[in-house]
């Protein structure tokens, strides 16, 4: 079972249909930390702003958990505010902790493109991921965002988007953790094709 974690910062059910559209049907919304606890894979979704999302991802009581079950080796798919969350500091109208699963930080998108950028941008693969298998390089996917993940370590970066500037589309934390800032849930066939990669990860992860 998958458990896609309820911390009250939208877009969940659309998360689950994506999943189950995609084939992937064992799904959950939840917000129970044992029903987390005892997930094969761990999604993290989420819109809205990086405080808020960090105060109830830790009023909720799931903050040690997705920590700890990310480092132990579970299959994890951050999503848009789930992929900036990795990060050790938010700087969205100042400075909040994230999770430190990521080095770096949570930023602005720079000057000179309109913010926020909404829309289909292509992604590049600096390398290969199994997130990404099956999906063609230049792949457009559609994001709806203000901030973006800053890694400190470009090694980590599996997808690159242009909006303005480069920066990190994708990002693989472990093995089998992934987050992605564009929303695999409203991208299309690609979109699809990418959330039943991750569930065919987490099946390959409970043989």
């Amino acid at each position: 079972m998958i458990a896609i974690i309820d911390y009250k910062m939208g877009n969940l059910r659309s998360v689950q249909k994506g999943f189950e559209h995609a084939g992937v049907v064992d799904v959950r919304v939840t917000d129970d930390p044992a029903v987390v606890e005892a997930a094969d894979g761990v999604v993290l979704p989420g819109v809205g702003a990086f405080r808020d999302a960090s105060r109830n991802l830790k009023a909720s009581g799931l903050w040690d958990i997705v920590v700890r079950r990310v480092r132990e080796g579970t299959p994890f798919l951050g999503i848009c505010l789930g992929m900036q969350l990795l990060a050790d500091v938010g700087l969205e109208d100042g400075e909040w902790e994230g999770l430190g699963l990521v080095a770096g930080t949570c930023e602005r998108i720079p000057g000179g493109v309109k913010i926020p950028h909404i829309g289909w941008n292509t992604v590049q693969y600096p390398r290969e991921s199994p997130l990404f298998a099956g999906i063609p390089h230049d792949t457009a996917f559609y994001f709806v965002h203000s901030y973006h993940l800053n890694p400190t370590d470009a090694s980590c970066i599996i997808g690159n988007v242009e909006y303005g500037v480069q920066f990190a589309a994708a990002v693989q934390v472990t093995p089998r953790a992934f987050a992605v800032q564009f929303h695999p849930e409203k991208s299309s066939d690609a979109g699809l094709h990418l959330l039943a990669n991750f569930g065919r990860i987490v099946e390959e992860n409970t043989e």
